[in-house]
């Protein structure tokens, strides 16, 4: 047998690859948890991941996705010199735990698309109940990483003043994050995916400073509709219009994924405390936009006010009930 017979053997095959039926559902599973956690604001799907022990193989899967890696296998599709080469594609698809990314992508859209259902109706039947638990998520989910916070330089006391001043701002009534346009969607997409890979950092919490999570929510939900209503005889017009919205935000959100993330990353492998200490900071600073959210929306009065609370405690019950039983997050582990 010639060296090219022993490489072409060694090859990797469909049937070889693909894994188990058991391994797919229990990635899909993961998925399913990772996707509601990083549909609510104050939980982090990436802290999800730690629970379920997959979060070095999700950053392992991220960081080996490259430009070349990505050009190798779309070119072993095309017919050109040797032809279509499925083995060099699937060896490509090996090399980035594909069948693994595929699977929990699956589980996280399926949870996504349906955590956003719900929250796209209580956001219009019972805004002060749906902020209000949102608003103890954050608060627990802030005295969570505050505990495994330390400070021990002024640089660290800095980055923290500037995180919590910065969510605290553009929490508030910011004129240039009340637009429409498909440029903010994609900014807000970018920042809110880079996040979601973060244990104790949350996506939707930053869709929420962006003042994009209520709408974000809302034309997902409206986009499955259109789809649905359009296999039904709909109108393919709705489909577009709406599905421009959710279109730029995955665009954005993959470039995140890809370049805002790894920045992160290089930021926490050089300075870890102060990048932490801005990062949580930003949590706390936060805490505004929920309330801002239901005083615009709702007004605040004494009904509104308990109802409120009441929310804010079961959610924040609920957090830390998973941070007791399920995880002792160590921030020098992220």
């Amino acid at each position: 047998m010639t060296a090219a017979d022993q490489t072409a053997d060694a090859s990797p095959t469909l049937r070889g690859s693909v894994p188990p039926l058991r391994e797919w559902a229990r990635t899909f599973a993961i998925g399913i948890c990772m996707g509601s956690a990083d549909a609510v604001p104050g939980v982090s799907g990436g802290t999800i991941a730690l629970i379920a022990g997959i979060y070095g193989r999700l950053i392992a899967m991220v960081t080996a996705i490259t430009p070349q890696r990505v050009w190798d296998f779309l070119t072993a599709f095309v017919p050109t010199d040797g032809g279509v080469s499925v083995r060099t594609a699937l060896g490509v698809w090996e090399e980035i735990d594909g069948w693994f990314g595929l699977a929990l992508l699956a589980g996280v859209a399926t949870a996504v698309v349906v955590v956003t259902r719900a929250v796209h109706v209580l956001s219009e039947d019972a805004p002060t109940l749906l902020f209000g638990f949102f608003f103890g998520l954050i608060a627990a989910s802030a005295i969570v990483l505050l505990k495994e916070l330390s400070f021990e330089s002024a640089f660290q006391v800095g980055a923290a003043v500037v995180g919590f001043l910065l969510a605290f701002v553009l929490s508030g009534p910011t004129p240039f994050l009340a637009s429409d346009g498909l440029l903010l969607v994609f900014v807000a997409g970018a920042i809110a995916v880079s996040a979601m890979i973060l244990p104790g950092i949350s996506g939707s919490l930053l869709l929420v400073i962006l003042g994009q999570y209520t709408r974000m929510s809302t034309a997902l939900s409206e986009f499955v509709d259109a789809l649905v209503g359009l296999a039904t005889g709909g109108s393919l017009t709705q489909v577009v219009d709406v599905g421009v919205v959710v279109v730029t935000f995955v665009l954005g959100g993959l470039v995140g994924l890809f370049t805002i993330s790894r920045a992160v990353r290089r930021a926490l492998d050089r300075n870890r405390r102060a990048t932490m200490a801005f990062l949580v900071a930003l949590v706390v600073g936060a805490l505004r936009a929920p309330v801002f959210e239901v005083r615009t929306e709702v007004g605040f009065s004494t009904d509104v006010l308990v109802a409120f609370a009441g929310a804010a405690v079961v959610g924040a019950a609920l957090l830390l009930v998973l941070d007791w039983y399920a995880v002792d997050l160590d921030l020098d582990s992220v």
